[in-house]
């Protein structure tokens, strides 16, 4: 399906009279692919290995920004003998169904993981309060309700690319302050339209791509570029370690389909798709100089993004 018939039928079908839920049935809107036991435990592992296991032990908090479908990040925390758990969304987007959950539980166990037994849990209410888990649907109002300094590692998985373009700024101070001086982010940053993998989201003007028209359709990325977030990174106040960075061989959209607010990006730019980051506060990372970062990094990764 050509990309301009993608968002047309998005624009559609967010209007017609059903809940999200209905479409998650359906597998269309979904936010990623976290009801799915052996990628739920990936996802953490990977991100948790690449960042060095910031903070294991007793006391242990971690925040995943963007849980999507599913809660069952909290099985994986309080499995591993976490304190605490914050999965902060935009909206109440996690499916409901017990069952699910208890299959997860299950074989995060056969894995070794300490997840809880959801015996006799009957709602994800209960299963939360059972980990010390805290589900806030309200994205960066959410963030700025938890303690500075109260959490270990946070972690993301194609998702940042979404946070909506005028809160980016603030999301990423949210994330600095709440993380404790020893502690570490991993994030995978998806650039590609999510429409076509391509850039045609740059064929837009900031008028049209951020009016409510288009950012409640469900293909909405903030179109900020590789260089624009690693500077946004830096003035949150994170030391930034790149790790695999993912390239076209050129730019997929000639230079004359740009709008013009993105006219000042180089070619090189243009050319990135994706990459792995791990951000620490600043003046931590000098304790790590004696490690290869990138290297250690890149080796982690090979997670699905899910699109």
């Amino acid at each position: 399906m050509p990309w301009w018939l993608k968002i047309l039928a998005k624009i559609i079908l967010s209007r017609l009279p059903f809940g999200y839920s209905f479409w998650q049935r359906l597998s269309l809107f979904r936010h990623g692919a976290m009801d799915d036991p052996d990628y739920v435990f990936r996802n953490f592992d990977q991100h948790y290995e690449a960042a060095g296991k910031p903070g294991s032990g007793e006391g242990f908090a971690a925040l995943e920004l963007g849980p999507g479908d599913s809660l069952a990040s909290a099985l994986v925390i309080n499995g591993m003998g976490g304190a605490a758990c914050w999965l902060v969304d935009a909206g109440d987007f996690a499916r409901k169904d017990m069952e699910i959950y208890k299959t997860i539980a299950t074989s995060l166990q056969s894995r070794g993981v300490s997840a809880p037994d959801l015996k006799g849990i009957t709602s994800t209410e209960g299963m939360l309060s059972l980990c010390e888990a805290h589900y806030l649907t309200n994205g960066l109002e959410g963030l700025r309700t938890i303690p500075d300094s109260s959490v270990d590692f946070i972690w993301s998985q194609a998702v940042l690319e979404h946070v909506r373009k005028h809160e980016f700024s603030d999301t990423m101070k949210e994330l600095r302050r709440i993380l404790k001086p020893t502690g570490a982010c991993s994030h995978r940053i998806d650039l590609r339209d999510h429409l076509s993998a391509n850039l045609n989201n740059l064929r837009f003007s900031n008028r049209v791509w951020e009016s409510a028209f288009f950012t409640e359709s469900g293909f909405y990325t903030n179109r900020l570029g590789y260089e624009d977030i690693l500077a946004e990174f830096n003035s949150a106040g994170f030391e930034i370690d790149v790790g695999h960075v993912d390239r076209w061989e050129k730019p997929p959209l000639p230079r004359w389909k740009l709008s013009r607010e993105f006219l000042y990006r180089t070619d090189i730019d243009l050319t990135v798709s994706g990459f792995n980051v791990i951000l620490r506060p600043i003046g931590t990372m000098g304790a790590m100089e004696d490690m290869n970062a990138s290297d250690s990094v890149s080796d982690h990764w090979g997670i699905d993004d899910r699109l």
